[in-house]
Protein backbone atom coordinates (compact mmCIF):
# COMPACT_ATOMS: atom_id res chain seq x y z
CA UNK A 1 0.00 0.00 0.00
CA UNK A 2 2.88 2.33 0.83
CA UNK A 3 4.56 1.65 -2.51
CA UNK A 4 1.34 2.49 -4.35
CA UNK A 5 1.05 5.79 -2.48
CA UNK A 6 4.57 6.79 -3.54
CA UNK A 7 3.81 5.92 -7.13
CA UNK A 8 0.64 7.96 -6.98
CA UNK A 9 2.52 10.92 -5.54
CA UNK A 10 5.19 10.69 -8.22
CA UNK A 11 2.57 10.52 -10.92
CA UNK A 12 0.75 13.54 -9.45
CA UNK A 13 3.98 15.57 -9.53
CA UNK A 14 4.64 14.93 -13.20
CA UNK A 15 1.00 15.41 -14.15
CA UNK A 16 1.07 18.77 -12.34
CA UNK A 17 4.34 19.59 -14.07
CA UNK A 18 2.83 18.96 -17.53
CA UNK A 19 -0.27 20.96 -16.61
CA UNK A 20 1.78 23.97 -15.48
CA UNK A 21 3.77 23.83 -18.70
CA UNK A 22 0.64 23.76 -20.84
CA UNK A 23 -1.17 26.51 -18.93
CA UNK A 24 1.82 28.85 -19.06
CA UNK A 25 3.14 27.90 -22.49
CA UNK A 26 6.48 26.90 -20.98
CA UNK A 27 8.69 23.93 -21.83
CA UNK A 28 8.59 21.22 -19.13
CA UNK A 29 12.39 21.25 -18.86
CA UNK A 30 12.37 24.93 -17.94
CA UNK A 31 10.11 24.22 -14.98
CA UNK A 32 12.14 21.34 -13.56
CA UNK A 33 14.88 23.49 -12.00
CA UNK A 34 12.28 25.82 -10.47
CA UNK A 35 10.46 22.89 -8.90
CA UNK A 36 13.71 21.27 -7.75
CA UNK A 37 14.77 24.46 -5.96
CA UNK A 38 11.35 24.82 -4.34
CA UNK A 39 11.39 21.27 -2.98
CA UNK A 40 15.03 21.64 -1.90
CA UNK A 41 14.17 24.73 0.10
CA UNK A 42 11.26 22.90 1.74
CA UNK A 43 13.43 19.85 2.55
CA UNK A 44 16.13 22.00 4.13
CA UNK A 45 13.50 23.56 6.33
CA UNK A 46 12.52 20.12 7.63
CA UNK A 47 16.16 18.92 7.87
CA UNK A 48 18.07 22.09 8.86
CA UNK A 49 21.19 20.25 10.08
CA UNK A 50 21.68 18.19 6.93
CA UNK A 51 24.43 19.66 4.79
CA UNK A 52 23.91 17.71 1.58
CA UNK A 53 20.30 17.33 0.46
CA UNK A 54 19.69 16.39 -3.19
CA UNK A 55 16.52 16.52 -5.26
CA UNK A 56 16.47 14.55 -8.51
CA UNK A 57 13.66 15.14 -11.02
CA UNK A 58 13.66 13.61 -14.49
CA UNK A 59 10.44 14.17 -16.50
CA UNK A 60 11.45 11.62 -19.17
CA UNK A 61 11.85 8.69 -16.79
CA UNK A 62 9.50 10.22 -14.19
CA UNK A 63 12.21 9.79 -11.59
CA UNK A 64 11.56 11.81 -8.44
CA UNK A 65 13.83 11.39 -5.42
CA UNK A 66 14.62 13.49 -2.38
CA UNK A 67 17.65 12.25 -0.45
CA UNK A 68 20.25 13.19 2.14
CA UNK A 69 23.83 12.24 1.32
CA UNK A 70 25.49 10.90 4.48
CA UNK A 71 29.07 9.83 5.16
CA UNK A 72 29.55 6.21 6.26
CA UNK A 73 31.33 5.89 9.63
CA UNK A 74 32.54 2.86 11.62
CA UNK A 75 31.61 4.10 15.10
CA UNK A 76 28.36 5.58 16.35
CA UNK A 77 27.68 8.78 14.34
CA UNK A 78 28.58 11.98 16.17
CA UNK A 79 26.59 13.96 13.56
CA UNK A 80 23.51 11.83 12.74
CA UNK A 81 22.22 14.48 10.34
CA UNK A 82 25.23 13.96 8.07
CA UNK A 83 26.71 10.58 9.12
CA UNK A 84 25.46 6.98 9.02
CA UNK A 85 26.79 3.81 10.69
CA UNK A 86 28.29 1.19 8.37
CA UNK A 87 25.73 -1.44 9.39
CA UNK A 88 22.81 0.82 8.45
CA UNK A 89 24.59 1.94 5.28
CA UNK A 90 24.89 -1.70 4.13
CA UNK A 91 21.11 -2.04 4.26
CA UNK A 92 20.97 0.79 1.69
CA UNK A 93 23.88 -0.32 -0.47
CA UNK A 94 25.73 -3.65 -0.21
CA UNK A 95 28.81 -1.93 -1.65
CA UNK A 96 28.95 0.72 1.08
CA UNK A 97 32.35 1.26 2.74
CA UNK A 98 33.55 3.50 5.55
CA UNK A 99 34.22 6.99 4.12
CA UNK A 100 31.74 6.57 1.26
CA UNK A 101 28.67 8.72 0.82
CA UNK A 102 25.32 6.96 0.63
CA UNK A 103 21.94 8.37 -0.28
CA UNK A 104 19.28 8.14 2.38
CA UNK A 105 16.00 8.57 0.53
CA UNK A 106 13.29 10.65 2.09
CA UNK A 107 9.57 10.10 1.71
CA UNK A 108 8.09 13.24 0.08
CA UNK A 109 5.12 12.86 2.44
CA UNK A 110 7.39 13.84 5.33
CA UNK A 111 7.64 17.39 3.98
CA UNK A 112 4.07 17.98 5.01
CA UNK A 113 1.61 20.61 3.89
CA UNK A 114 3.87 23.58 4.73
CA UNK A 115 6.74 22.21 2.64
CA UNK A 116 4.46 21.52 -0.32
CA UNK A 117 2.99 25.01 -0.07
CA UNK A 118 6.47 26.53 0.03
CA UNK A 119 7.50 24.65 -3.10
CA UNK A 120 4.30 25.63 -4.89
CA UNK A 121 4.77 29.29 -4.05
CA UNK A 122 8.34 29.26 -5.30
CA UNK A 123 7.22 27.64 -8.54
CA UNK A 124 4.50 30.24 -9.07
CA UNK A 125 6.89 33.11 -8.46
CA UNK A 126 9.40 31.71 -10.92
CA UNK A 127 6.69 31.07 -13.51
CA UNK A 128 5.51 34.67 -13.20
CA UNK A 129 9.07 35.90 -13.57
CA UNK A 130 9.67 33.67 -16.57
CA UNK A 131 6.36 34.70 -18.13
CA UNK A 132 7.25 38.40 -17.73
CA UNK A 133 10.65 37.84 -19.36
CA UNK A 134 9.07 35.81 -22.17
CA UNK A 135 6.44 38.46 -22.85
CA UNK A 136 9.00 41.28 -22.73
CA UNK A 137 11.15 39.46 -25.32
CA UNK A 138 8.08 38.78 -27.47
CA UNK A 139 6.85 42.38 -27.19
CA UNK A 140 10.28 43.91 -27.90
CA UNK A 141 10.22 42.35 -31.37
CA UNK A 142 6.94 44.19 -32.06
CA UNK A 143 7.95 47.60 -30.74
CA UNK A 144 7.73 50.36 -33.38
CA UNK A 145 6.18 47.90 -35.82
CA UNK A 146 2.77 47.56 -37.43
CA UNK A 147 1.13 44.29 -36.35
CA UNK A 148 -2.10 42.43 -37.01
CA UNK A 149 -4.77 42.54 -34.29
CA UNK A 150 -8.26 41.13 -33.85
CA UNK A 151 -10.88 43.20 -32.04
CA UNK A 152 -12.12 41.10 -29.11
CA UNK A 153 -14.66 43.57 -27.74
CA UNK A 154 -15.62 47.23 -27.76
CA UNK A 155 -16.80 48.97 -24.59
CA UNK A 156 -20.19 50.56 -25.44
CA UNK A 157 -19.81 53.54 -23.13
CA UNK A 158 -16.26 54.60 -24.03
CA UNK A 159 -15.74 52.85 -27.40
CA UNK A 160 -12.34 51.75 -26.10
CA UNK A 161 -11.45 48.40 -27.66
CA UNK A 162 -9.72 45.26 -26.41
CA UNK A 163 -7.73 43.56 -29.16
CA UNK A 164 -5.69 40.36 -29.27
CA UNK A 165 -2.19 40.26 -30.73
CA UNK A 166 -0.66 36.78 -30.97
CA UNK A 167 -2.94 35.65 -28.16
CA UNK A 168 -2.11 38.60 -25.88
CA UNK A 169 -4.67 41.27 -25.07
CA UNK A 170 -3.97 44.97 -25.63
CA UNK A 171 -6.07 48.06 -24.99
CA UNK A 172 -6.83 50.38 -27.91
CA UNK A 173 -8.26 53.60 -26.51
CA UNK A 174 -10.82 55.56 -28.51
CA UNK A 175 -8.34 58.46 -28.69
CA UNK A 176 -5.87 56.12 -30.43
CA UNK A 177 -8.40 54.91 -32.99
CA UNK A 178 -8.81 56.61 -36.36
CA UNK A 179 -11.44 59.35 -35.98
CA UNK A 180 -14.71 58.24 -37.50
CA UNK A 181 -13.95 54.53 -37.62
CA UNK A 182 -16.37 52.18 -35.89
CA UNK A 183 -14.75 49.00 -34.62
CA UNK A 184 -16.67 45.86 -33.77
CA UNK A 185 -15.78 42.46 -32.34
CA UNK A 186 -14.14 40.22 -34.92
CA UNK A 187 -12.61 43.03 -37.01
CA UNK A 188 -9.09 42.41 -38.31
CA UNK A 189 -7.03 45.60 -38.09
CA UNK A 190 -3.45 46.81 -38.12
CA UNK A 191 -2.08 48.66 -35.09
CA UNK A 192 1.23 50.40 -34.46
CA UNK A 193 3.08 49.34 -31.31
CA UNK A 194 4.15 52.68 -29.89
CA UNK A 195 5.72 51.41 -26.67
CA UNK A 196 5.84 48.65 -24.05
CA UNK A 197 4.48 49.44 -20.60
CA UNK A 198 6.33 47.39 -17.98
CA UNK A 199 3.75 47.13 -15.20
CA UNK A 200 4.25 45.20 -11.96
CA UNK A 201 1.87 42.39 -12.90
CA UNK A 202 2.79 41.90 -16.55
CA UNK A 203 4.06 43.99 -19.48
CA UNK A 204 1.52 45.49 -21.87
CA UNK A 205 1.60 46.89 -25.39
CA UNK A 206 0.80 50.56 -25.95
CA UNK A 207 -0.86 50.62 -29.37
CA UNK A 208 -2.29 53.23 -31.71
CA UNK A 209 -3.76 53.76 -35.18
CA UNK A 210 -3.27 57.53 -35.29
CA UNK A 211 0.52 58.02 -35.40
CA UNK A 212 2.21 58.95 -38.65
CA UNK A 213 4.69 56.11 -38.07
CA UNK A 214 1.86 53.67 -38.76
CA UNK A 215 1.59 55.10 -42.26
CA UNK A 216 5.35 54.67 -42.71
CA UNK A 217 5.17 51.00 -41.73
CA UNK A 218 2.20 50.35 -44.02
CA UNK A 219 4.13 51.82 -46.96
CA UNK A 220 7.19 49.73 -46.08
CA UNK A 221 4.98 46.65 -46.18
CA UNK A 222 3.12 47.46 -49.40
CA UNK A 223 5.96 49.00 -51.43
CA UNK A 224 8.93 46.66 -52.10
CA UNK A 225 11.06 49.59 -53.27
CA UNK A 226 10.69 51.23 -49.85
CA UNK A 227 11.35 47.96 -48.03
CA UNK A 228 14.60 47.34 -49.94
CA UNK A 229 15.73 50.97 -49.65
CA UNK A 230 15.47 51.96 -53.32
CA UNK A 231 12.79 54.49 -52.41
CA UNK A 232 13.10 56.48 -49.18
CA UNK A 233 10.41 58.19 -47.11
CA UNK A 234 11.84 61.60 -46.29
CA UNK A 235 8.92 63.13 -44.34
CA UNK A 236 5.37 62.41 -43.23
CA UNK A 237 2.64 64.67 -41.84
CA UNK A 238 -0.71 63.29 -40.84
CA UNK A 239 -4.12 64.26 -39.58
CA UNK A 240 -5.50 60.82 -38.77
CA UNK A 241 -8.78 59.96 -40.39
CA UNK A 242 -8.58 62.88 -42.79
CA UNK A 243 -5.35 63.31 -44.75
CA UNK A 244 -1.70 62.30 -44.87
CA UNK A 245 1.14 63.81 -46.86
CA UNK A 246 4.19 61.63 -47.49
CA UNK A 247 7.34 62.83 -49.24
CA UNK A 248 9.36 60.18 -51.07
CA UNK A 249 12.64 60.13 -52.97
CA UNK A 250 14.63 57.54 -54.91
CA UNK A 251 18.40 57.23 -55.05
CA UNK A 252 17.95 55.51 -58.41
CA UNK A 253 17.06 58.10 -61.08
CA UNK A 254 15.43 55.36 -63.14
CA UNK A 255 12.89 54.65 -60.38
CA UNK A 256 9.74 56.73 -60.09
CA UNK A 257 9.39 57.13 -56.32
CA UNK A 258 5.81 58.43 -56.43
CA UNK A 259 4.72 55.83 -58.99
CA UNK A 260 6.24 53.03 -56.90
CA UNK A 261 4.17 54.10 -53.90
CA UNK A 262 0.96 54.34 -55.88
CA UNK A 263 1.51 51.03 -57.65
CA UNK A 264 -0.07 49.54 -60.78
CA UNK A 265 -3.70 50.68 -61.04
CA UNK A 266 -3.28 52.37 -57.62
CA UNK A 267 -3.16 48.91 -56.01
CA UNK A 268 -0.52 49.67 -53.39
CA UNK A 269 -1.87 52.95 -52.13
CA UNK A 270 -5.44 51.66 -52.29
CA UNK A 271 -4.55 48.89 -49.83
CA UNK A 272 -3.16 51.48 -47.41
CA UNK A 273 -6.13 53.81 -47.81
CA UNK A 274 -8.46 50.89 -47.13
CA UNK A 275 -6.63 50.04 -43.89
CA UNK A 276 -6.82 53.71 -42.85
CA UNK A 277 -10.59 53.77 -43.43
CA UNK A 278 -10.53 56.00 -46.49
CA UNK A 279 -7.94 58.52 -45.28
CA UNK A 280 -6.68 60.61 -48.23
CA UNK A 281 -2.97 60.26 -48.99
CA UNK A 282 -0.89 62.72 -51.00
CA UNK A 283 2.34 61.11 -52.22
CA UNK A 284 4.75 63.98 -52.89
CA UNK A 285 8.16 63.96 -54.60
CA UNK A 286 10.81 65.12 -52.16
CA UNK A 287 13.35 67.69 -53.34
CA UNK A 288 16.57 69.04 -51.86
CA UNK A 289 15.51 72.38 -53.34
CA UNK A 290 13.48 73.82 -50.49
CA UNK A 291 11.32 76.06 -52.70
CA UNK A 292 10.47 73.13 -54.97
CA UNK A 293 9.68 70.89 -51.99
CA UNK A 294 7.39 73.54 -50.47
CA UNK A 295 5.55 73.89 -53.78
CA UNK A 296 5.13 70.10 -53.98
CA UNK A 297 3.91 69.94 -50.39
CA UNK A 298 0.82 72.03 -51.17
CA UNK A 299 -0.44 69.42 -53.64
CA UNK A 300 -3.07 69.10 -55.04
CA UNK A 301 -3.00 72.90 -55.31
CA UNK A 302 -1.11 74.55 -58.18
CA UNK A 303 1.72 76.86 -57.09
CA UNK A 304 3.04 79.81 -59.13
CA UNK A 305 6.06 80.69 -57.03
CA UNK A 306 7.78 80.24 -53.66
CA UNK A 307 9.83 82.98 -51.97
CA UNK A 308 12.06 81.90 -49.07
CA UNK A 309 11.83 84.80 -46.63
CA UNK A 310 14.18 83.45 -43.96
CA UNK A 311 15.93 80.10 -44.25
CA UNK A 312 17.09 80.16 -40.62
CA UNK A 313 13.69 80.54 -39.01
CA UNK A 314 12.17 78.72 -42.01
CA UNK A 315 9.52 81.05 -43.31
CA UNK A 316 8.31 81.52 -46.87
CA UNK A 317 5.63 83.09 -49.03
CA UNK A 318 3.81 81.01 -51.60
CA UNK A 319 1.87 82.53 -54.48
CA UNK A 320 -1.01 80.57 -55.98
CA UNK A 321 -3.64 81.37 -58.63
CA UNK A 322 -6.70 83.02 -57.12
CA UNK A 323 -8.75 80.00 -58.13
CA UNK A 324 -6.40 77.74 -56.16
CA UNK A 325 -6.26 79.75 -52.93
CA UNK A 326 -8.92 77.84 -51.00
CA UNK A 327 -7.51 74.50 -52.24
CA UNK A 328 -3.98 75.45 -51.15
CA UNK A 329 -5.18 76.48 -47.70
CA UNK A 330 -7.59 73.59 -47.37
CA UNK A 331 -10.65 73.06 -45.22
CA UNK A 332 -9.98 74.75 -41.86
CA UNK A 333 -6.39 75.31 -43.03
CA UNK A 334 -5.65 71.59 -43.15
CA UNK A 335 -3.65 71.49 -46.39
CA UNK A 336 -1.42 74.39 -45.33
CA UNK A 337 -0.94 72.90 -41.87
CA UNK A 338 0.07 69.50 -43.24
CA UNK A 339 2.47 71.19 -45.69
CA UNK A 340 3.98 73.11 -42.77
CA UNK A 341 4.58 69.92 -40.74
CA UNK A 342 5.98 68.15 -43.81
CA UNK A 343 8.50 70.87 -44.71
CA UNK A 344 9.02 72.51 -41.29
CA UNK A 345 8.43 75.86 -43.02
CA UNK A 346 5.95 78.51 -41.90
CA UNK A 347 4.00 79.06 -45.13
CA UNK A 348 2.22 82.30 -45.96
CA UNK A 349 -0.10 81.62 -48.90
CA UNK A 350 -1.12 84.60 -51.01
CA UNK A 351 -3.23 84.88 -54.21
CA UNK A 352 -1.63 85.86 -57.52
CA UNK A 353 -3.89 88.90 -57.80
CA UNK A 354 -4.89 90.74 -54.63
CA UNK A 355 -8.60 90.64 -54.08
CA UNK A 356 -10.20 94.07 -54.08
CA UNK A 357 -11.77 95.05 -50.78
Amino acid sequence: MKKETKAEQKNELFEALKLLARENNIEVDLLVENIRQGILKAAKKDYPDSENIAVDIDPETEKFEVKIMKTVVEDMPEDPANEIHIDEALTISKKAKVGDAVAVKLDPKRFGRVAASSAKQAIRQDIRSYERDRLMAQFESKKEECVAAIVAKVEPATLNAVVTIDGNEAYLRRSEQIPGEVLKAGDNIQVYVDDIVDTEKRPALKITRTKREMVRKLFEREVPEIYDGTVEIRAISREAGSRTKIAVWSKDKNVDAVGSCIGPKHARISAIVKELKGEKIDVIPYSEDEAEFIANSLSPAEVIGVEILDSEIKSCRVTVPNSQLSLAIGNKGQNAKLAHHLTNYKIDIVPEHPVAE
